[in-house]
């Protein structure tokens, strides 16, 4: 399909003022897109409130209007430069929000101004929480036992129905404004006061608790020719109830089942075309009952997110580049990806290494604040690191905090034997952003991992592996010197792990070790065949020899069973759940358990 030529001049709208779950990841959707249209011969025109962003560079816009993000000014600049098309989802909510007040306005069709990248109908099925639950119910997708309300009355009159906790959620709002937990009715009415106050349209949704679930995250891109492709699976490693920019996230998901992965993969494409989003990228959150495995659908971005910016540094896949040109009428199979150079955009990318965001907070500008977390984001900043493992990416992430910690130091606690445990209990059970220190100090002090996902209900999984590093660091500081540490001992599982240890060294002690651990090993999201193009390197390391396997003695020709393998990273358990089947052609095993 040809590039649309119907498309000369766009304005672009950026998301305003950097706040809290609308920061730089914005500006870099904002910059790709720029640039992308701007190599298809594109005019481009942009909208944008802060001047401290890369996008309002000189260089990069044709026309750069620092002027406040409002439906006058917007007006203004239409009417002066008169562009033939409006890009809204690059910008956050705030661009969304803008794009269509004018479009119900009837400024777009006063000047024949086209909306690209989302329509006016799939920004308000997506948004409205009403319309996207009908939408829901007419594909089969499940959601939340819920109510909607737009006034107090009706708020109060749904408390018999969903009960307590009850999560609300307002409708055209940023990163969960407005919006929380109530455990009480006094909870109850304040939040739905906020809400109500929050909303543009003040509406609220008001859901039954899913706490304790895990949350789960899809970036999806769609083109006009109906083609949909899973660009990154996200996995939140605190249960639902916290907002997903507070917790600390996995990519890909690691908990997820074959079964459960393909499920939600359907559910996505389901949504994207139910919605109406055909050009460009969406994000699409789920929460699993990790009791039974049923899966709801919690909300979706039409647009653009603060996840698409970390699935496409994650992946390396430019999401906002290609949902750009995507808007322009191009489709996937016709973009190359830049990752190969050699395969269509079409292409999924498989990754075989671990990223971990971590959020980062500043409450120290606010002591007296309520420091639990809820489903109103609270983060200021967050880091992502990237390791062979989850171990490896999570210390990594850790220490890049700038906090001078490692991610295994001991908090303080009191004395005391039961203040001290039930202190302990307390932070491991409420989420805050004290909470990882708090689940490392519970290892540390002989919790199992049985009592302490039932107190915080994060997933085995994850904890297992926590309690992991703080064996291993444990074994490290029994060596005395950090020379003595054999190179295997964090070579093989995580460099990190020489400064899991209580001693404060520089890194000219660790460094001989590293060296002689071998050489950065090069990773990249093409591990089904292609090589990058550069290939990309990541700072993680191996050891130089591999380790030999064991030589069998061969056995006679007979049927055996050859594991089937998902694909999917080391270390993942969606790795380890394989399916066996019988093997009808014994010749080629060389024993069980190869790889076919």
């Amino acid at each position: 399909m040809p590039k649309r030529n119907d498309i000369r001049k766009v304005l672009v709208i950026g998301s305003g003022p950097i706040v809290i779950g609308q920061a730089v990841e914005f500006d870099y959707s904002g910059t790709q897109a720029t640039k992308a249209l701007r190599e298809e011969g594109v005019e481009v025109v942009l909208l944008n409130s802060n001047p401290a962003t890369v996008m309002t560079d000189p260089e990069f816009a044709h026309r750069t209007y620092i002027e406040p993000i409002t439906v006058e000014v917007a007006e203004r600049i239409i009417a002066q430069e008169r562009p033939d098309s409006v890009l809204p989802t690059m910008g956050g909510q705030t661009a969304l929000n803008l794009a269509k007040a004018l479009a119900e306005q009837g400024i777009l069709e006063k000047y024949g101004v086209k909306l690209i990248g989302a329509s006016l109908e799939a920004i308000n099925k997506a948004e409205d929480r009403l319309l996207f639950k009908q939408a829901m119910e007419r594909i089969g997708v499940a959601l939340p036992k819920s109510g909607y309300a737009t006034t107090m009355e009706q708020a109060l009159a749904l408390t018999e129905e969903i009960g307590f906790p009850a999560i609300i959620r307002p409708s055209f709002t940023l990163g969960g404004t407005g919006g929380g937990i109530a455990y009480n009715r006094e909870e109850y009415e304040a939040i739905c006061r906020s809400g109500l106050k929050a909303s543009p349209t003040s509406t609220i949704l008001i859901e039954e608790s899913v706490l304790g679930w895990k949350e789960y995250e899809l970036e999806v891109v769609r083109d006009s020719a109906d083609n949909v492709i899973i660009v990154c699976s996200i996995e939140n490693l605190d249960p639902m109830g916290v907002h997903t920019g507070d917790s600390i996230t996995v990519a890909p998901a690691q908990t997820l089942t074959d079964r459960e992965y393909q499920r939600l993969r359907e559910a996505s494409m389901r949504i994207i075309r139910e919605i109406g989003v055909d050009t460009g990228g969406s994000n699409i959150q789920f929460g699993v009952n990790p009791r039974d495995g049923r899966i709801v659908v919690i909300e979706m971005n039409p647009r653009v997110s603060r996840s698409s910016a970390l699935a496409s540094k994650a992946t390396g896949y430019p999401i906002a580049k290609i949902a750009a040109k995507l808007a322009l009428g191009y489709t996937l199979d016709e973009l190359r990806n830049d990752i190969t150079r050699d395969t269509p955009a079409s292409f999924e990318p498989t990754l075989d290494y671990v990223v971990v965001k971590v959020p980062r907070f500043n409450f120290e500008k606010f002591p007296h604040a309520n420091r639990t977390l809820t489903t109103s984001m609270r983060a200021v900043g967050e880091v992502m690191a990237i390791g062979r493992t989850f171990r490896e990416a999570y210390l990594k992430a850790m220490r890049s905090m700038e906090s001078g910690r490692t991610g295994l130091e001991s908090p303080e606690l009191p004395e005391n034997k039961e203040e001290r445990r039930k202190v302990l209990r307390d932070y491991v059970r409420v989420p805050r952003p004290e909470r990882p220190g708090y689940l490392v100090q519970a290892f540390r002090e002989g919790m199992t991992v049985e009592e302490v996902h039932e107190l915080s209900a994060i997933d085995p999984w994850f904890l297992r592996h926590i309690q992991a590093l703080v064996h291993e660091a444990r074994r490290i500081q029994e060596f005395g010197k950090l020379e003595k540490v054999p190179t295997r001992c964090c070579a093989r599982r995580s460099r990190t792990a020489s400064r899991t240890s209580t001693w404060r060294s520089s890194w000219a002690a660790p460094r001989p070790m590293c060296e002689r651990a071998g050489t950065p090993r090069a990773s990249g999201p093409c591990s089904s065949g292609w090589t990058p193009a550069p290939p990309s390197s990541r700072p993680t390391r191996r050891t130089s020899t591999p380790p030999t396997r064991r030589r069998t003695r061969r056995r006679p020709p007979r049927a055996r069973r050859c594991s089937s393998w998902a694909a999917a990273p080391s270390g993942s358990a969606r790795a380890s759940s394989s399916t066996t089947a019988a093997c009808t052609r014994p010749s080629r095993c060389a024993r069980p358990g190869t790889r076919r």
